[in-house]
C-alpha cells in the first residue's frame, strides 16, 4: 500500500499547504480521503490525475475536508472521465451530500460518469475490495455541536476515526478528533502506521498516547503554520526511540508499506 499526504494543513488556510487530505494507493485502487477547499488544485500540484481517483471517503462534514468535492466533480466532468466515483459516506451524512452536490448544479443527467454512493455504518468493517477495506469508529470531534440540534434538528454530526486494512497491513488515521480519547478508539489493534492530527489535541498528549498504542510509526498532521515551531521543538526532544517513530508529515510526503 501507497499512503500520499495530498495536503497537511488544518482548517486554517496556509500559503505553502493543502487542506489536510490523503492518498491511499493499493492494487490499482485509489481512495482519496477527504476533499477540503482547493483539492483540485493539490492533486494537480502534485501531478495527480482525476482520472485515477477511484473512490472518495470522507471523515466528517467540515468545509476543510468536504467543500472541495463539487468542484473536483466538475473538473472530472471537464475533463471527460467515464469512469464511475465511488463516495464513502457514513450512513447518516449521505443525503446531505447528495443533496449539496444537487445544489451546485451537479446533475447526474448532466454528466458522463456515474456516481455511486457507498454509504457505511458505524464500527462495522466496509470492504473497498477483495483485501482492501476500512472500519469507522465515531470520535468525539463534533460534541460540542449537539446542543444546536434542538434549533436545527436535521443537524448530522458524524465524525470518525478509521483503520485502514489493506492486505495485512493496517493503518489508523484518526481524522479531526475531539479528545485524547478519540486516539484509543482503536486500542484493541496495534497499527504499522497511525496517522494522527495535530490541531485540536496537544502534541504532548498525543505522544503519551502513542507509548500506549505502541505503532510502527507516527505521522502527525492537520496542523497550521502557527503550530509548526512548537511540534518540531517537542519532536526535537523525544527520546531516540521515539524520534525515529514520529515524523511531522508534509505535503507530498509518499511513503509504502
Amino acid at each position: 500500500m501507497k499512503i500520499t499526504f495530498i495536503g497537511t494543513s488544518s482548517g486554517k488556510a496556509s500559503q505553502n499547504r493543502f487542506h489536510s487530505s490523503l492518498l491511499f494507493s493499493f492494487n490499482k485502487y485509489n481512495l482519496l480521503v477527504d476533499a477540503g477547499d482547493g483539492i483540485s488544485r493539490a492533486l494537480m500540484s502534485k501531478g495527480i490525475n482525476f482520472e485515477t481517483i477511484n473512490g472518495i471517503l470522507f471523515t466528517h462534514l467540515h468545509p476543510d475536508h468536504f467543500s472541495g468535492l463539487p468542484a473536483l466533480i466538475v473538473q472530472m466532468k471537464m475533463m471527460n472521465r467515464n469512469e464511475p466515483l465511488d463516495i464513502f459516506i457514513h450512513e447518516s451524512l449521505n443525503a446531505v451530500v447528495e443533496e449539496s452536490l444537487l445544489q451546485t448544479y451537479i446533475l447526474p443527467d448532466k454528466i458522463e460518469f456515474e456516481i455511486n454512493y457507498k454509504t457505511f455504518a458505524d464500527d462495522e468493517r466496509f470492504m473497498i475490495t477483495e483485501e482492501f477495506s476500512f472500519l469507522a469508529r465515531k470520535n468525539s470531534h463534533l460534541v460540542k455541536l449537539e446542543k444546536y440540534k434542538v434549533s436545527y434538528p436535521s443537524l448530522s454530526l458524524y465524525s470518525a476515526c478509521f483503520l485502514f486494512v489493506a492486505g495485512d497491513k493496517k493503518v489508523i488515521y484518526t481524522s479531526d478528533i475531539g479528545s485524547e480519547e478519540d486516539l484509543l478508539v482503536f486500542g484493541n489493534y496495534v497499527p504499522d502506521i497511525l496517522i494522527c492530527e495535530a490541531t485540536h489535541i496537544s502534541p504532548l498528549a498525543i505522544i503519551e498516547k502513542i507509548i500506549k498504542i505502541n505503532p510502527g510509526k507516527v505521522y502527525l498532521t492537520h496542523y497550521s503554520d502557527q503550530d509548526i515551531p512548537v511540534i518540531s521543538e517537542i519532536l526535537a526532544n523525544l527520546p531516540s526511540n521515539l524520534k525515529e517513530k514520529v515524523k511531522l508529515a508534509t505535503d507530498n510526503l509518499s511513503f509504502e508499506i
